[in-house]
Formats: C-alpha cells, structure tokens, sequence
C-alpha cells in the first residue's frame, strides 16, 4: 500500500497544455497598446508565478517596463489581461498524453488528487473543467488575495489539511522550480515533470526529488512507495 494518500497537481505545463493559450490571450492584450507579439515558446519563461508577474515580464521582454514608474501601465494591462484570460482561457487548451488515464488510475487506488496553480483561482477552475472528466480532481485552487501564491506553501499546506491528510503523505507534481520549491517548503515530495514549460537542469538545481518523462512513471512510483 501507498504511503501517499494525496496528490497535488500543478496547472499550466503539467496537467493541462496551456503555453499557446498563454500566449495568445497575452498578445492579443499587448497588441491593443500597440506591442508586436512574442513567440509562444518564450512564454515557457514568462509563466509559473502567477499571470501579474507572466505580464510583468513580457513587458520587461517588450521593453516597456523596468521597474516602479512604470507600474501604473502594468496594472492598466494586467486589468485587461485577466478580463481577456476569463473569457478565452480554455481555448485551445488540452491535456497533456496520460494525464487523464493516470489521474483515473490514481483515483482507483484512492489517492486523492487536486490542482494547485498560481492561474488565477477562477480561470484555473475553468481550464481544468473544460478538459477533464467531471470529478477527476477532488479540490482545485488557483491564486486568490487571501493567500500568498507559490513558492509559498501556504496553499499547498491549506489543500493538505483540507483532505485530512500529512503533509509528508502528498506528493507534489510539477514543471518549474517554483513548484519544486513550493512542494519543498511544504514538506511534500516532489516530482518534476520533462513534458512542461522547463528543462531537467531547473528541475534538478531546484532539488526535486524525482524527475520522469511520462504521467506512467508518476503512477509506478506512488504506488510502489
């Protein structure tokens, strides 16, 4: 028998494949203030701590933020990023191969499984019912005021309690050092995930204790501990 009871599931480069969606509902807001678009691969840099940071980022990368004085233009965009991004943010978007089969497998041994993401709270709830099967996820938390966003553990802490489980009893699924960092802190073990926005040397450097190329692996390494 397992000794995890939970699991907790990064959102965007984990459990759902959102980059193009990223991409396209933040170049469709820069280019009303008249920006050229970016690349969808570089938002695989601007994404993973949350969307007010994602877009202080590409207008750094835009060369039209650099620090306080052009904060008044960031809240300006920020504003109609998320009024874009709730109407258009599971366009596009699918889940990555397996993820759906290894969440079913999960639930089957009565794991319990939830999404914790730095996405906004409602979008991410949005995205997640939009391509998983009703029920997949027992608890999905997205960013909101009323708690720090990741790295801080106190959302991933918050979920533990909540399913009536031990810290060291969940395992903590991502792509980015912010999670491996966020699992981390919250005393989860951490898994790293190759299929996402990052690589395996950030992965490593950010002392995850597991890195696999596939959802399968997930699944023989929780059961088999």
């Amino acid at each position: 028998m397992s000794r995890f009871k939970a699991g907790l599931f990064d959102l965007d480069g984990t459990t759902a494949n959102t980059l193009e969606n990223l991409a396209f509902c933040a170049n469709s807001v820069i280019a009303e203030f008249g920006l050229a678009p970016v690349e969808a691969d570089r938002y695989r840099y601007f994404v993973g701590d949350g969307s007010r940071v994602q877009m202080q980022r590409l207008l750094s990368y835009r060369g039209v933020y650099s620090g306080k004085d052009d904060e008044p233009f960031l809240e300006e965009v920020f504003s109609k990023y998320l009024a874009f991004l709730s109407d258009h943010c599971s366009d596009g978007v699918v889940p990555y191969e397996g993820m759906p089969e290894l969440i079913s497998d999960l639930n089957s041994r009565d794991i319990k499984c939830c999404v914790f993401s730095n996405k906004p709270h409602n979008q991410a709830c949005k995205v997640v019912a939009s391509v998983y099967p009703e029920g997949s996820f027992i608890l999905v938390l997205g960013q909101k005021d009323s708690y720090p966003r990741k790295p801080d553990p106190a959302g991933a802490l918050m979920l533990a309690k909540e399913l009536g489980v031990l810290p060291s009893e969940c395992f903590y699924v991502g792509d980015t050092n912010t999670d491996m960092k966020t699992g981390k802190a919250a005393g989860m073990y951490t898994i790293g995930v190759l299929w996402g926005f990052r690589d395996r040397d950030e992965l490593e450097k950010a002392g995850a204790d597991v890195i696999v190329s596939t959802p399968a692996e997930i699944f023989n390494l929780v059961i088999n501990q």
